[in-house]
């Protein structure tokens, strides 16, 4: 009988000792799936933006090169305005000027204005043809840094 009791006692203390270490390997697996799942997040979430960086600096060069561009023509009229031809053909047609053993001689043409011709109908009086101020569009400055490089 006492063997038996010793076995029994035995059965039950490896029972609770299996119990016990089931436990805390469903535990473990369970912060381990956490930290899996947390793992891919992350590398998810850093592979976005790596994404969305390299386009934000594909547009930025663009915007580079044109810029760039915009400058080399910018230097070309200057010293192109800034040569004495082109110094002196702006003095004689722009500002009517000559040198000093010419003369300068100016001829005004008349321009006529158009005559307005009066309508029987006044469709402007009407509200539904009238423009709203608010609605009108205002010119865009211009170099323009696109929507899509403001940071999240």
């Amino acid at each position: 009988m006492k063997k038996i009791k010793k076995q029994k006692n035995q059965e039950q203390q490896e029972q609770e000792y299996n119990r016990k270490t089931g436990f805390y390997y469903s535990f473990l697996t369970i912060v381990l799936i956490f930290c899996l799942i947390q793992i891919g997040y992350g590398a998810i979430l850093n592979i976005s933006k790596i994404i969305s960086y390299q386009n934000k600096t594909r547009i930025l060069e663009n915007v580079l090169k044109h810029a760039k561009m915009q400058n080399q023509d910018l230097k070309s009229e200057r010293k192109m305005v800034t040569s004495d031809n082109s110094l002196e053909g702006i003095a004689r047609n722009n500002l009517k000027m000559a040198k000093d053993d010419e003369v300068l001689i100016i001829i005004n043409k008349k321009v006529e204005k158009p005559k307005k011709k009066k309508k029987f109908w006044n469709i402007k009086n009407f509200n539904i043809f009238k423009k709203d101020k608010k609605h009108e569009e205002l010119p865009i400055p211009a170099p323009i840094i696109p929507e899509e490089m403001m940071d999240e």
